[in-house]
């Protein structure tokens, strides 16, 4: 028996840094948003209790330090079995670009375990699961549009967001988010944030308003850290409505046309730079 389980990248249409937590974490209020760009990962049982992950990225670790490997660890640990698997995880997402590649690749190992070992399929087990893999797996586990509080764990489904062609562009900067947030200063946290107008704009359905009101309070640190991310942004701000990924190094560009989505990233990749063509995606964590 096979089974098959995609992992949709995700981008945050809004990020406010509310504070320091007394755990050392940041207090976040953000808006998630689901693409359809995915990994596919694949699952097929051994009968030695072993687990064995390959992976079409040979960067990635395949040991305990994957998050497919520990969500793997943590069912069994949970259960109290010794099932074994081999999983092949096949990469589109970019790496460390603050699309939540690995977050989401945890998600979809959690519910292709479970299936796998038949394990039953209990919402607030996975759920607390996924929050101990990383404070946006939980979020990657259900997909869609949600609001996300606390370290981004705590999540209310919010209706679909309206659907928008997006192009993902990358300078090939190395952005360290640790130091993003290390240098975050009391007045940037949440200067410019209109956070109920976008929920609001989200839950109406309006698209051009969605746009305008786009917010991510990490923009101005990364962007004084890293020039070239400010430059990028600069360069396609024109084209479409435009936000810094996370912490960065990626932005996406939010478009009404597939032509001209398509159009921008052909023209930027024959700059050089990285970029991606997908779409918005209104699904959860569904199965391939």
């Amino acid at each position: 028996m096979e089974v098959l389980e995609r992992a949709h990248a995700k981008i945050n249409l809004f990020l406010e840094v509310l504070g320091k937590r007394p755990d050392g974490y940041h207090e976040l209020r953000t808006i998630f948003q689901s693409l359809k760009l995915h990994d596919t990962l694949s699952f097929t049982a051994r009968e030695d209790g072993r687990l064995v992950l390959h992976c079409s990225d040979p960067s990635l670790p395949l040991g305990p330090e994957n998050l497919v490997w520990r969500a793997a660890d943590l069912l069994r640990r949970y259960y109290g079995i010794s099932a074994g698997a081999e999983v092949m995880i096949e990469k589109n997402i970019p790496v460390a670009a603050g699309l939540g590649g690995g977050s989401s690749d945890a998600a979809a190992a959690l519910r292709g375990f479970s299936r796998l070992w038949r394990l039953p399929r209990e919402g607030k087990v996975l759920a607390s699961l996924a929050a101990e893999l990383g404070a946006d797996v939980p979020f990657c586990l259900q997909g869609g549009t949600a609001v996300g509080r606390g370290r981004g764990d705590v999540l209310e489904r919010l209706p679909a967001c309206p659907h928008f062609y997006v192009v993902l562009v990358n300078p090939g900067v190395a952005v360290s988010t640790a130091r993003v947030y290390a240098e975050l200063k009391a007045e940037e946290l949440r200067q410019g944030s209109e956070y109920e107008a976008l929920r609001q704009a989200i839950v109406a359905g309006d698209r051009e308003r969605i746009g305008r009101l786009l917010f991510n309070a990490l923009e101005t640190v990364t962007f004084r850290l890293f020039p070239a991310v400010a430059n990028l942004k600069q360069k396609v701000a024109a084209t479409g409505h435009t936000l810094m990924c996370g912490s960065g190094a990626t932005l996406f560009v939010l478009l009404d046309d597939s032509l001209e989505a398509l159009k921008l990233a052909c023209d930027i990749g024959e700059e050089g730079l990285h970029a991606w063509y997908t779409e918005t995606w209104s699904g959860g964590g569904a199965n391939v």
